[in-house]
């Protein structure tokens, strides 16, 4: 063999070498050490690392009892060995001092990215946003506060565990132009009636149910516009004088009132019945009192069907879509095809509502 051979054979040996150190899969020794098994009951910020099925996983964002490999909040790390668990993820955030930016509007961010807010405190970004406030949507609801040396986060995402999950900044972005009737005060004061709307399942699903119940209402109303139904034509129209108690406040005085437009005698009876208020004998309450309409909304979302088969609560609880919400609301008018525009702006007020509260509106939105 002459030399010349001898040298190119001699590179090429070297260099099938190299290739295949390449492509040699990685062994267990050299595996990443797997982090804290997840927990269902336990709470993950983002950047908290957990993990399952023999992998790492990171949060990338504030999630609990969402199964890493099954939803999107879970962002794959790869395999993990058998080693012994990796530190604990530190509460400590990246930085130094209270040396970060100040939040600029409209600015693009990226789950991580903390920020000086113009109130004073510093916020984290749950995950990639397009320049939000940090007050509304996509960053910790808890702020982080300037320590001696970082901003330092406390471990609840929440500071008020029973706190609704609709901020009142997320609420007034919601409804630009609401009445100053219906008061966010009014809302969360009326809250107590049903305990387990917007704070049953997983933070992903109360986000959802209270979304859902503001876009209806947000349909009915004009987008908290009008307190009663503007065609005073129907008004004689909601008096079932069959019923035993009949219309004590008179023929005309039963129309639709508040965020759902409570309308027939029978209907203020029930949820006056329910709410221990007497709407039968003076239904103007409903109209009156931002507290009260509340209620009467809350209580046909959490205890009626309509024309449905199950309440708009149970729907969004046990995963049905939004679309059930719509049939239980106004199905008989609206669904199977009767009014498809009426249904789209429901629709497209739960779409814009839930991107509001940095969650996904999940599916079956039609009916």
């Amino acid at each position: 063999m002459s030399r010349k051979r001898i040298i190119l054979a001699s590179l090429i040996a070297v260099a099938l070498a190299g290739a295949m150190a390449v492509i040699l899969p990685m062994t267990s020794a050299s595996a990443a050490a797997c982090a804290t098994p997840w927990s269902s009951a336990t709470v993950y910020h983002g950047g908290t690392a957990a993990s399952h099925n023999g992998r790492n996983w990171s949060a990338k964002w504030w999630t609990q009892n969402e199964v890493p490999g099954s939803a999107d909040v879970w962002a794959d790390q790869g395999t993990c060995g058998s080693g012994t668990p990796g530190p604990a993820p530190t509460t400590q955030p990246p930085g130094s001092g209270c040396n970060y930016p100040a939040w600029i509007a409209g600015r693009a961010y990226v789950a991580g990215d903390i920020v000086k807010y113009t109130d004073g405190n510093f916020y984290r970004a749950e995950h990639d946003n397009p320049g939000y406030d940090p007050v509304i949507s996509t960053w910790y609801w808890d702020p982080y506060t300037c320590g001696p040396t970082n901003p330092s986060p406390t471990q609840n995402p929440n500071p008020n565990p029973g706190a609704f999950v609709v901020s009142e900044a997320q609420f007034n972005q919601m409804f630009p132009s609401r009445n100053s009737f219906y008061t966010y005060s009014g809302l969360t004061a009326a809250l107590s009636a049903y305990p387990g709307f917007a704070k049953t399942g997983s933070d992903t699903v109360k986000k959802q149910e209270a979304a859902a119940f503001l876009a209806n209402v947000n349909h009915e109303t004009g987008g908290l516009v009008h307190i009663v139904e503007q065609n005073t034509a129907n008004y004689p129209h909601y008096c079932d004088s069959s019923q035993p108690y009949g219309c004590p406040a008179g023929q005309a005085a039963y129309y639709g009132r508040g965020p759902i437009q409570l309308s027939w005698n029978f209907n203020y009876k029930a949820a006056g019945d329910a709410l221990g208020i007497n709407l039968l004998a003076d239904p103007y309450q409903v109209q009156n009192n931002a507290a009260i309409a509340w209620k009467t909304g809350l209580w046909y979302w959490n205890t009626q069907n309509g024309p449905g088969t199950m309440t708009p609560h149970n729907a969004m609880v046990d995963q049905r879509g939004f679309g059930e919400t719509i049939r239980s609301i106004n199905g008989s008018l609206e669904c199977n095809g009767r009014n498809p525009a009426q249904v789209q702006s429901r629709i497209d007020a739960y779409q814009r509502f839930v991107q509001i509260l940095g969650t996904t509106p999940g599916g079956n939105l039609s009916c």
